[in-house]
């Protein structure tokens, strides 16, 4: 199974520094997420999945990783990315602000209000205001929402689906 931390140095590093508490509440976020994956499957595969594909965790460094994928100079990587993980890591930014709002200032004064600004900051650099909303045939997202965030009207400057 894969480090959930691959290629999120940051976020894997901010992780190793949180305290008990913090991890304490990140564990709830992550046991209320649990219950949400395991009732969208067959109840005989539910007792079988112990750990959401969507942890906090996993959130921060999915959103870490497109970010380091759009900015100047990424090399690539035998890492196939296509145009749907955009949509899917623009969903997975978007419950951040959820689960950010539900954590005590303390936990979000932990590092981790920090890091979500800073990666925003560098996916504004390296990406430009779509007004055209040129991506909306293939970049849609998962909710049908009134309102959303300015990340979705906003294109990478580097393509990460066609490397």
């Amino acid at each position: 199974m894969r480090d959930v931390f691959w290629s999120a140095p940051e976020s894997r590093a901010l992780w190793e520094t949180l305290a008990g508490p913090v991890l304490e509440e990140i564990g709830r976020c992550d046991a209320e997420r649990l219950e949400v994956e395991r009732a969208r499957i067959a109840p005989h595969l539910r007792e079988r999945v112990t750990k959401p594909v969507y942890s906090v965790a996993d959130r921060f460094a999915s959103w870490e990783r497109l970010v380091c994928r759009m900015e100047p100079g990424w090399s690539g990587s035998d890492d196939f990315y296509p145009i749907s993980a955009y949509s899917n890591d623009l969903d997975s930014r978007d419950s951040l602000d959820e689960v950010m709002n539900t954590l005590s200032p303390t936990a979000r004064e932990s590092g981790l209000g920090t890091l979500l600004t800073d990666l925003d900051a560098r996916f504004d650099a390296a990406s430009v205001p779509d007004p055209d909303r040129s991506l909306s045939p293939w970049v849609r997202p998962a909710k049908d929402h009134q309102r959303l965030p300015g990340r979705w009207r906003r294109k990478p400057l580097h393509i990460p689906w066609d490397d």
